[in-house]
């Protein structure tokens, strides 16, 4: 199977399929494949925190041209993973001299399937762009085509605690990915300067408590597949949820705008995690560290979406870190890629993501109370 995930995060997601009981787990580019029966693969829909989605190939071959990739999908037993009265949608993505376009190939794909169920039923099933029972995977390198089951269908980003989204929302994978890149295992406090609509807030609580992130998610892809075991999947669920743990912390959030802050406020009530998250309006610029220890994690305003004089913004950033903030270990995602120099403090971590688009650095500063010397005697 094939888990897949944004940029940088390929290492964490690693980490976290083996944790959960994955054997043979690989990293590759994005994506992270393992080998598990079918009940981990609902176990890792409904568990893994860094996973975009999970696919399943279903069948492999080469070829060089259409007539080929028709012929062959048109011998595929279709209808041993689709019913007739079932909708359908393909996904792909092609790399390949032979196929130069990803929709031509999925056209192709769809006409053999089609067809098969024409001549062998005289009824065909039909593509649902908006909400399809069953969604398939097509991936050409080269010659080589690869057919997989999607088993999440929407993008496992789609937690579903949000109601609404601020201007420049973070994605929930991206930010529960910074936030384990960051260290956070619900020890300790944490501190979101900068909460916006509280989506690192809330991914901290689900990370801390070892809640499922995928608890209020309504419906997977695989929950339509002809083998679906729902006996299976409910006893996976109540095990998961078994392992919530007690989180004695405190995940606090800073924000001056109201309306971001009353977005927050519902994001968390939607996510039943209002005991575990405080926000405040408060002006991180003017505050100063009252927990101990804390870890700092936050996506300030990139001046993409967000206008923002970036000198002024990281020189004031670097300022209350050095000033206010002793002994904190402090990250910050940014795509400004020279704001480091702004900090005015030395970087001792960068990773490189990506935020949609936008190649980003995540940095850490190590804020030592006095020099660095002296707080190691």
């Amino acid at each position: 199977m094939q888990a897949k995930t944004f940029f940088g995060f390929e290492t964490v997601l690693a980490e976290e399929l083996k944790a959960l009981g994955a054997a043979d787990v690989e990293i590759k580019n994005r994506l992270v494949e393992f080998n598990g029966d079918i009940g981990f693969l609902y176990k890792a829909n409904y568990s893994l925190y860094t996973a975009i989605r999970i696919l399943m190939p279903i069948h492999s071959f080469s070829a060089k041209n259409e007539f080929q990739l028709y012929d062959r999908f048109k011998k595929f037993p279709w209808e041993d993973f689709l019913d007739l009265n079932q909708t359908f949608i393909i996904d792909s993505t092609v790399h390949s001299d032979y196929f130069t376009h990803s929709h031509y190939a999925s056209l192709k794909m769809k006409d053999a399937l089609v067809d098969r169920f024409q001549e062998k039923f005289g009824k065909r099933p039909s593509v649902d762009k908006r909400d399809p029972d069953v969604y398939f995977n097509l991936h050409i390198s080269h010659d080589r085509v690869t057919l997989s089951l999607d088993s999440s269908g929407e993008s496992l980003h789609k937690r579903g605690y949000k109601t609404e989204h601020g201007k420049a929302p973070i994605n929930e994978v991206l930010a529960a990915g910074l936030l384990k890149i960051a260290g956070w295992d619900g020890k300790g406090n944490l501190l979101d300067p900068m909460c916006g609509s509280g989506t690192i807030l809330t991914e901290a609580a689900l990370i801390a408590a070892n809640i499922p992130p995928q608890i209020h998610r309504k419906r997977f892809a695989f929950e339509n597949w002809k083998n679906f075991d729902s006996d299976l999947f409910d006893k996976i669920r109540e095990t998961r949820l078994n392992r919530v743990r007690e989180f004695n912390g405190k995940i606090v959030g800073y924000d001056l705008n109201p309306t971001m802050l009353k977005i927050a406020e519902e994001n968390i009530t939607h996510a039943d995690l209002e005991d575990f998250i405080e926000v405040k309006m408060k002006d991180f610029f003017k505050s100063e560290k009252d927990m101990f220890p804390v870890l700092v994690v936050f996506n300030p305003p990139y001046n993409e979406r967000i206008e923002s004089d970036n000198e002024v913004l990281y020189k004031s950033i670097g300022d209350t870190l050095k000033n206010h903030y002793p002994n904190t270990f402090a990250w910050f995602i940014t795509s400004d890629l020279s704001a480091k120099k702004f900090v005015g403090l030395k970087p001792s971590k960068k990773v490189k993501v990506f935020n949609g688009k936008l190649e980003c650095d995540f940095l850490r500063y190590d804020i030592y109370e006095g020099s660095k010397k002296n707080s190691k005697n």
